[in-house]
């Protein structure tokens, strides 16, 4: 795939600094036309503030950055896509309501001008999408894509823009095995025909399935290269993170008794969001439920359900045997139910709240935090930095905004919050999304430790790897309703893609 010619992108001396913080440090590379680059690191090695130097959303202290020989002005993201760089985010900058045919023109021109050539601007379209397998229909609502299809959108948005360097930032979080099969072969077409892509992942074997060269971020510094012809997944975590990080060890455990039992539940539907269709579901003490599933096929209504903030229409929520009649967030925390939210940004914390703040926000009420009525500031300061402490979070204090944590950190604090006091029920709604491999082991080992004191445990994930790994029971949720359960090691990862995928 690589090139002999001169580079098309070349970054030399990338220094970045935020206050004492130095997110990169004298960050020097080159990338090839033609040639696919990934890039790894812990959460906060500087992976991110890099590409947003790239992408001229941050200016760097010191270094430049040239594109086709020709050095970038900083800070000046339409200089950036005007040289040929694009970017597909990990959270899609799409608008819901509008179609494909005007997310894809906007900010190229008008599509509401009456110069605007729709036909012409729809016919480009179609047959960017035919040369590179991204067919999606132009006039389609962004609101009814598949996630699959809205990260075709997402590339067909950079490539309407003339892109020849493409960033992908985590672009696989989302998909089911076969929607990556599908956007590595788009990657290869666009290698084919000179494209040249930094891929940014914290999955190792997708890593090294679609790259030429790995390089590896940590603390700010590049801290390893490597061809990937003859790398393992095991050297390039241990660059990752400094140590050999071993998969996880799932010892037996006495099942305990049916902890939440959900009857031939249904919800009424909230918005384009899938609503559950008489669904049924036992959580047992000492067991990992696996729940897989595409994105928007009703993960998130049972994720709220069983948290209290939905209503079932019909059927009945049990808890410890009993019937729950006035199903509530409150009654749910009363239960002992616990939850790792999907979103840590927008559902799992307040961004401009203190950490101390954060960690005692589901809890202010109770008597640890409370005394007559107003919130114990000491017990919550001392709170914080005994999960900063026992969870190794790196933040400067208790009192910092939440939102200066890198998303590694900030899940851990989310975790000790939803752990400690030891809950016997933990709904664990993709609890390791974006995280490296250091920190992805680290939740894992945690999920483990409340399955051997007997919690029952409800793991959402879209990442197969992750269900087969830990789960005692694996079921696929697939347009609001739930297959049968299996057993550990009863299915393949292909009949479970499958069943992601409604067949079956």
């Amino acid at each position: 795939m690589t090139s002999a010619h001169a580079p098309v992108l070349r970054l030399a001396s990338i220094t970045k600094r935020f206050g004492p913080l130095t997110a990169n440090d004298s960050i020097s590379f080159d990338l090839a036309a033609g040639e696919v680059i990934a890039l790894l690191g812990e959460n906060g090695a500087g992976k991110t503030t890099l590409m947003n130097i790239l992408f001229g959303h941050y200016v760097a202290d010191e270094g430049t950055v040239e594109v086709f020989g020709t050095a970038l002005p900083p800070g000046d993201p339409r200089a950036a896509l005007d040289a040929g760089v694009g970017m597909v985010h990990q959270h899609f900058t799409l608008a819901d309501n509008m179609t494909v045919l005007e997310n894809i023109a906007l900010g190229t021109e008008s599509p509401w001008r009456l110069s605007f050539d729709r036909r012409r601007a729809t016919a480009r379209i179609r047959a960017l999408a035919t040369d590179f397998g991204l067919e999606v229909d132009p006039a389609a609502t962004i609101a009814a894509l598949t996630v699959g299809e809205r990260q075709r959108v997402e590339i067909l948005k950079a490539l309407y823009r003339d892109a020849r360097i493409l960033i992908l930032d985590e672009p696989t979080a989302v998909l089911t095995p076969i929607e990556t099969e599908a956007l590595f072969a788009t990657l290869r077409k666009l290698v084919a025909k000179g494209l040249s892509i930094i891929f940014i992942s914290h999955k190792l074997n997708e890593v090294l399935a679609i790259s030429d060269r790995v390089l590896v971020l940590r603390s700010g510094k590049l801290s390893g290269e490597r061809r990937t012809a003859g790398a393992t997944r095991q050297e390039l975590a241990a660059l990752m993170v400094g140590q050999e990080v071993n998969p996880p060890a799932v010892p037996e455990v006495a099942r305990g008794p049916v902890l939440l039992k959900l009857y031939g539940v249904s919800t009424g539907r909230n918005g384009t969001r899938q609503r559950l269709d008489d669904v049924s579901l036992k959580l047992i003490g000492g067991e990992i439920t696996g729940l897989a599933g595409v994105s928007g096929n009703g993960q998130a209504a049972l994720a709220d359900l069983i948290a209290g903030l939905e209503k079932p229409v019909a059927g009945t929520v049990e808890i410890a045997d009993q019937t729950v009649d006035d199903w509530s967030p409150r009654t749910a925390l009363s239960a002992g139910i616990a939850r790792i939210p999907e979103d840590r940004h927008a559902v799992g914390t307040i961004g401009d709240m203190s950490v101390a703040e954060n960690v005692v926000i589901e809890q202010y009420r109770s008597p640890s935090f409370s005394k007559r009525g107003f919130l114990d500031w000491k017990a919550a300061r001392s709170f914080a930095e005994e999960l900063i402490r026992d969870y190794d979070v790196k933040c400067p204090s208790p009192e910092a905004r939440i939102r200066l944590l890198s998303g590694g950190n900030m899940q851990k604090l989310i975790l000790g919050r939803a752990l400690d006091p030891d809950p016997s029920v933990i709904l664990a709604n993709q609890p390791t999304r974006g995280l490296d491999v250091g920190a992805i082991s680290y939740v894992h080992g945690r999920l483990l430790a409340a399955r051997q004191r007997g919690a029952a445990i409800l793991l959402i994930s879209e990442d197969l790897e992750e269900i087969m790994a830990l789960s005692d029971r694996i079921i696929v949720m697939s347009k609001g309703r739930l297959s049968v359960p299996s057993a550990r090691g009863e299915r393949s990862v292909r009949d479970i893609a499958e069943l992601m995928a409604g067949h079956g």
